[in-house]
């Protein structure tokens, strides 16, 4: 039987709760996850910069020896933003989906295409929804009304991982679970929740999976360098397929 690990994990620009700048630390979390595949959020890149302070997509990646793809969502201080996802297995393809509802802020899902060790392929893909209901009622429609995300009939397996800015659950998680499971909070996660970083009030990320995985074991992980490296702490999931 095999297993895989799934993290999500929004990283605040690298930007911790003390207000230090360090991708280092960052790496040092996803490394304490030891996870397969990792989404990230609010990343930042600058194409032709200098890897190791500002290309954190690509610092991250080969400090943990993993592979990379980006989604670009807007532009911030001159660099890309967006997401990222980071996998040890092999990425065969991916796309960026732009779900920007007009007078917000551009937002994107990345799919990204996994080749899984029993050989079948993992459709992931690695959402950052809206801040407003009125935009997360129209992303998670788009999302579904224009798949995203192959049928499951045709597909070795899906996930979807993210932040989804969803303070209290409504529509969107509504939706999503009338399709997926998910990792959720009061059963699985217990009391644990993932922002704000030290004294987290809220659940804003979340994972889902389709009927192919069946849940092992998830967390919220809480580790001392996890409290500090980021204004969200990380989701962790455990799968069989």
């Amino acid at each position: 039987m095999t297993t895989i690990r799934i993290a999500t994990y929004n990283i605040h620009k690298c930007i911790g709760m003390d207000r230090r700048y360090s991708p280092e630390r960052i790496a040092d979390v996803i490394r304490e996850l030891d996870a397969d595949v990792v989404a990230l959020q609010e990343v930042v890149w600058h194409s032709a910069a200098d890897r190791h302070r500002d290309h954190q997509a690509d610092f991250l990646a080969n400090e943990l020896g993993m592979e990379f793809r980006v989604g670009q969502n807007r532009l911030h201080k001159g660099g890309e933003y967006g997401n990222a996802v980071l996998s040890r297995l092999p990425i065969e393809h991916y796309r960026n989906h732009d779900i920007t509802v007009k007078k917000y802020e551009p937002r994107g899902g990345l799919r990204t295409d996994i080749r899984l060790p029993c050989g079948s392929l993992l459709q992931f893909l690695n959402v950052h929804m809206g801040t407003s209901y009125f935009e997360r009622r129209h992303q998670v429609h788009r999302l579904l009304a224009e798949h995203v995300l192959d049928p499951a009939s045709t597909a070795g397996g899906r996930i979807i991982a993210g932040d989804f800015n969803e303070w209290i659950p409504g529509l969107t998680t509504r939706l999503l679970r009338s399709r997926f499971s998910s990792v959720d909070p009061k059963v699985h996660l217990g009391r644990a929740r993932t922002f704000p970083g030290i004294m987290p009030l809220v659940h804003l990320d979340h994972i889902y999976f389709d009927s192919k995985f069946k849940l092992r074991d998830a967390f919220v992980h809480r580790s001392r360098k996890a409290l500090l490296a980021s204004d969200h702490l990380p989701i962790t999931a455990e799968f069989e397929i």
